[in-house]
């Protein structure tokens, strides 16, 4: 799985994007970032920096609620949740830099102690290290409460968020007096796009941005619909042609058994399913996103993506669903069941709940579409979220940098000793890029003064 970075330079200021982009328009569920923050941890796998939740430091900000409008609503404020940690920073009269991470579709909480640019990189470059909480996540909820209605979904937008930040950050450095100090915004995933798209939008605010795996242009009509799942089909038949020949029959296999008398009961005790299937695109949605995920996230030391092969190939016989099924408890264990429980696909039982069903509506209608003009599309060659775009150099200051593996996000998590060199090295790469922005920076600074 390819892990790729694309380098915008206008004048001064930077852009880096870590390319990768995912299907607006498949019925499954894409795994996302925040999804897998147990998995992207890498198990037990030692981290080279250490992480200490007592330096960090929780505020609110009184947040605008709608930053585009001019109706007395609009002037409504909200408790937006960041979090510093001053531990390492050289202070304003240093001009030392602030490095901001911008949450996602998910409470910043579990992003503290894995987001490694920020926590590994921090005593390197003397950095305050930032962290905000997107709208509507965790306990940034305008109106006090995650219930939707269309009138609140309204605020709940890209656009808005990104215009939080620039306000929070702007208020920050005057707060800080550090009115010097150069900002750097990082994000992955959709927090990648944001990332991607806060350089772009408020180039005055942010010098750089560092955009891990975001799918910047993957939107109707620009990329293949089903690239995703392209991709991730070629990741399995990359593993292991006979692994990606018996996933291939196993749908007409599920098919066949099921349309037979009482086939949903046999495939419902065959894969254990913690409840009886009520039809075989229950168990086959199930297959499809355990492949996708792990495909996304196929990350050492483990390398999901060969664990499931390994249990399909190793499985005795020829019976193929006994095979789709060893590959399942290779994958996540011999769990009690499976199918209606890992799958995530029971919903909360009041489906006004933004918090629950928010991202699955930010996905269709406002990141997806919004943005379709005026974005630059990256992407990677094997990790499904880089499923077309950009591959090379554009220009002198338009840059792809790229490694031949990786996984979804990975370069942006903390170090861990069992880091494969490739990873070592593209870290090592990003670092240097973010070393020339801020030296032209402070000669330039310099020259002012």
């Amino acid at each position: 799985m390819n892990s790729h970075t694309l380098l915008v330079r206008f004048t001064h200021f930077s852009l880096v994007i870590l390319l990768t982009s995912v299907s607006a328009a498949s019925s499954h569920k894409i795994p996302r970032l925040s999804v897998f923050h147990e998995t992207i941890t890498r198990g037990t796998s030692k981290t080279i920096s250490t992480f200490d939740p007592e330096d960090l430091e929780t505020f609110f900000y009184p947040q605008t609620l709608d930053h585009f409008n001019y109706q007395p609503e609009s002037y409504t404020t909200f408790k937006q949740r960041y979090v510093i940690n001053f531990k390492h920073w050289g202070g304003a009269n240093e001009s030392a830099p602030i490095f901001v991470y911008l949450g996602d579709e998910a409470p910043i909480d579990g992003q503290l102690p894995i987001i490694g640019f920020l926590i590994d990189n921090a005593p390197h470059f003397k950095a305050l290290q930032v962290y905000i909480e997107h709208r509507f996540y965790g306990e940034s909820i305008p109106f006090g409460t995650t219930k939707s209605n269309e009138s609140t979904q309204g605020y709940f937008n890209s656009a808005q968020a990104l215009a939080d930040s620039a306000e929070l950050i702007i208020y920050l450095k005057k707060k800080l007096s550090a009115h010097n100090s150069p900002v750097i915004i990082s994000g992955g995933s959709y927090g990648g796009m944001l990332a991607a798209w806060f350089r772009l939008k408020y180039p005055h605010v942010a010098l750089g941005a560092l955009a891990s795996s975001a799918p910047i242009l993957y939107f109707d009509d620009i990329t293949p619909h089903d690239a995703y799942f392209v991709v991730v089909t070629k990741d399995f038949k990359e593993a292991s042609k006979s692994c990606y020949k018996t996933i291939r029959k196993s749908w007409s296999v599920i098919d066949r058994v099921a349309s037979q008398r009482n086939g949903l009961a046999y495939l419902s005790q065959k894969f254990k399913t913690c409840s009886p299937l009520s039809d075989a695109a229950e168990l086959k949605d199930f297959l499809i996103n355990t492949y996708a995920g792990a495909a996304q996230y196929d990350m050492p030391p483990s390398y999901p993506v060969t664990q499931i092969c390994g249990g399909i190939d190793g499985a005795k016989g020829n019976d193929v669903l006994g095979k789709i099924y060893a590959g399942l408890v290779a994958y996540y264990g011999n769990q009690t069941c499976f199918v209606n429980q890992i799958d995530g696909s029971t919903t909360s039982a009041d489906d006004s709940d933004v918090a629950d069903l928010g991202w699955d509506w930010q996905d269709i209608k406002l990141v997806l579409r919004r943005f379709a003009s005026n974005i630059i599309f990256t992407n990677g060659l094997r990790d499904p979220y880089s499923s077309g775009g950009v591959l090379e150099d554009l220009s002198d200051t338009l840059l792809a940098v790229y490694t031949a593996n990786g996984s979804h996000c990975l370069d942006l998590l903390i170090a861990t000793e069992t880091d494969p060199q490739w990873l070592i090295e593209q870290r090592k790469v990003e670092v240097k890029i973010v070393e020339g922005w801020l030296k032209t920076y402070y000669a330039d600074l310099c020259a002012l003064t």
